[in-house]
């Protein structure tokens, strides 16, 4: 089997695990492809003989599973390293809240197993896709967790004439707006008022940040929706992002949101659920009197 994976930097605390993971994963005479950027913190007694070095942008077609090590956003540089590909995803939670990177440090080794074992489902999670005028993200166009449009610095907010297949929404006056998967709806979508979304709804939430209007509330739509903007305001440049990355953009650039002809399998292993995953990574429903 070809496993791709990729890390952040860790402490002395969890290279323990690290080594044990590549120890499992060499036990099952795995080939391995490390990132250029996680092999730089690898050291004795893996060496180079134990695993090959990729840089983001190979072509890694013939690997079988990715895993990622890290929180959630080491998870999102894996969706760019993988690309259209549809690699199935193993997120492993080295950092903190770990909501799209569930394995957490003391369930990685009896995961792995079970992995090996087939044990597992993918979950397939819907991704979108940026088209502008002018070339800004390169290939790396796409997010699974969300799009968004701010304001560049302390200035006015910004104007934000949004529309949904071409008919006019609304002009949000706001220091920003969200398009949130429903995988990114656990996100910066969340913290700004938007709804949880199930994973497999086949929906979009669009989501002020900031709004003037106190009228205004988020509002959900089909993914199968084009969605397209038009921004102004006082300042002359802006913001636009997908997941982590980010480009300052000004007012003539063309911004149009929609569902990507691909998707991302995240390694569900038995016994785990979204549900499972709010109850415990969000406390969701949780009553402090009982």
């Amino acid at each position: 089997m070809k496993i791709a994976i990729h890390g952040k930097e860790f402490n002395r605390a969890t290279a323990p695990l690290i080594a044990r993971i590549f120890e499992i994963l060499i036990q099952h005479k795995a080939t391995l492809y490390v990132s250029s950027k996680f092999s730089q913190y690898l050291k004795a007694p893996l060496t180079r003989d134990h695993y090959h070095v990729y840089n983001p942008g190979d072509d890694l077609r013939d690997v079988q599973v990715f895993i990622s090590i890290g929180g959630d956003g080491t998870l999102l540089e894996s969706v760019t390293h993988i690309g259209k590909l549809e690699v199935p995803i193993l997120g492993i939670n080295t950092g903190r809240l770990g909501f799209l990177a569930t394995i957490s440090k003391d369930q990685t080794e009896a995961a792995l197993q079970k992995f090996f074992q087939g044990a597992f489902t993918l979950d397939k999670r819907a991704v979108l896709k940026l088209e502008t005028n002018k070339d800004i993200f390169g290939h790396f166009n796409f997010a699974l967790n969300d799009f968004t449009v701010v304001k560049k610095d302390s200035s006015a907010m910004i104007t934000i004439h949004t529309y949904i297949d071409g008919e006019f929404l609304n002009s949000y006056w706001a220091d920003g707006i969200i398009v949130a998967t429903p995988t990114g709806s656990t996100g910066y979508s969340l913290s700004c008022g938007g709804p949880l979304i199930f994973p497999r709804s086949g929906n979009f939430v669009i989501t002020p940040v900031s709004p003037h209007n106190l009228t205004v509330r988020p509002i959900v739509v089909s993914d199968a929706a084009e969605i397209s903007f038009q921004v102004e305001g006082r300042s002359k440049r802006y913001l636009v992002s997908l997941d982590s990355r980010m480009a300052s953009v000004d007012s003539s650039v063309q911004l149009k949101v929609s569902k990507a002809d691909f998707r991302v399998n995240l390694v569900q292993l038995e016994g785990t659920h979204y549900f499972k995953t709010l109850r415990q990574k969000l406390n969701w429903g949780l009553d402090v009197r009982n």
